[in-house]
Order: C-alpha cells, then structure tokens, then sequence
C-alpha cells in the first residue's frame, strides 16, 4: 500500500519549497513552461526568498490532465499550502505556466493579490513556427524525440545570454517531459480557450513580461493585447532577450518587479 501511495504522489503535481521557507512573507509561487518542471526557476526563486514565501510548482513528465483537472489540481495545492493567505498570493507563470495562470485568476480571483506573466503561450494559434513542430512531433518516432529537443533550443532561448549551467538544465528538463505529454500540453495551447471576454474579467494588478528576441512566440504582440484587455495590466520589455529570458544571467525578475511598483 506504502508503494501504491508513494507511486501515485510521482505522479502528480507538487508545490516544491526552493529555498528555506519565510512564513511571515506574502506567498510567491512560479508555474513552470512546458518542461513542468520546478528546477529552472529556482535561481529566480533564491532572488525572492527574503522578501516572499515562495513555492514552485511542479508537474509530472507523464501528465495527462485536461485544463479544467490542472487548475482544479493547482488550486487544492495552493489553498492546503496557503489556507490563511486568501487575496495575497503572488503568482507567476513562464510560457505554458502563464496559460495555467490565466486559468487560475480566472477559476479564483480572489485568491491572488498580483498576476505574473511572462512571455504567456496564451499566443500560440497566432505562432507559425511552433504550430508546425506541434504537428511535426505527432509523426516523430519516440526514439528521436531527445534529439528534436536539442534542434529546438535555439529558439526557444537566447542561448549566448545563458551560462553553460543554464543552457544544460534547460536542454535536461526538456528531455524530463515524455513525448507523449509533450504532444498533449501541445494540444492544451492549441484548445485553451480564454477568450477576450474572460481576459477583461481578470480585475487584479497584472504584470505581462515580454522579450523582444522571442524567436518562438510573438510575446511582444500578445504582451500588448493582454494590456489592452486585462485592465490594470503594464508591459515590461526585454529587448534582447529569448523566450526562456528567466534562465538569462542579467534577468532578474526581482529586479523588474521592483522597477514595475510590484514588491511587497
């Protein structure tokens, strides 16, 4: 039974504590990109951890869950791990993480103080390139799946602003995601059906990063629609930065909340 238990806990999602937890801070959690993985964002976590309670959400390489099962997973997490903080929860979303965003805003506003979203593949049906890979990994053998995501990396990030580290842990982390997941959280951008009708309920102040060198994701048009919508939104810019810009060495995403009004 010990085995049954721990088995079906791998296989679902968790809100990993990066660093030493601080209690008396308001909660900062970080929804990952497609990879689902929390390792890539611990770095701009410790750059966080004195002036937040910070969390990291993980998501199991083999997942299968519809939208509607993610948010409602996500969302039992945060309110077990956060029962006492309802209306002051910090929560940000890199890529696929930033559609999970939107979802969670939208299925419990209440439960969130400030939204983060950074380069949100909430614009993927307006993405040429990764729209025709989507369709391309549907007929790769499973075999040559590792080797498509080393072709991919290139843009996917600004690789010469990362270190030797940074470009290492993406590429592994890209690998951790099964073939057959990584088709399926393709198949959730494809139907993620937020419409603008939903994006102009979103009331909470919204913060919308966006690199100006994303070579997979139109981020600066989407980063400008979703201001246009969500009301009490602003930009902030990344002019020469690719779409995994929180792995980059000068990126701090400490460093623009305090520049956008956004700390504690």
């Amino acid at each position: 039974m010990v085995n049954v238990l721990e088995s079906a806990q791998r296989h679902r999602c968790e809100l990993l504590k990066p660093c030493a937890p601080n209690p008396g801070q308001p909660p900062f959690i970080l929804l990952p990109g497609m990879d689902g993985t929390a390792q890539l964002q611990h770095g701009q976590a410790r750059q966080l951890a004195d002036a937040f309670d910070v969390r990291c959400l993980t998501i199991p390489g083999n997942d299968l869950s519809s939208w509607d099962d993610l948010t409602e997973q996500v969302l039992q997490l945060i309110e077990m791990e956060f029962s006492s903080a309802t209306g002051q929860i910090y929560l940000l979303g890199e890529s696929f993480g930033g559609c999970l965003a939107l979802k969670l805003a939208l299925r419990s506003p209440r439960l969130f103080q400030r939204l983060i979203l950074v380069n949100p593949a909430s614009s993927f049906e307006r993405a040429t390139l990764i729209r025709w890979g989507s369709h391309l990994t549907q007929w790769l053998p499973g075999i040559l799946y590792p080797y498509s995501c080393l072709s991919i990396l290139p843009f996917l990030a600004a690789l010469n602003r990362m270190s030797d580290e940074g470009r290492w842990a993406l590429f592994s982390a890209m690998q951790s995601v099964s073939h057959r997941s990584a088709q399926w959280r393709l198949s959730l951008l494809h139907n993620l059906n937020v419409s603008d009708y939903h994006l102009r309920r979103i009331s909470m102040p919204t913060l919308i990063v966006a690199s100006g060198c994303d070579r997979l994701l139109p981020s600066v048009d989407e980063a400008r629609r979703l201001e246009s919508l969500i009301a009490p939104a602003q930009t902030y810019l990344l002019p020469q930065s690719g779409h995994a810009c929180l792995l980059e060495e000068t990126v701090s995403i400490r460093r623009i909340l305090q520049q956008c009004d956004f700390m504690p």
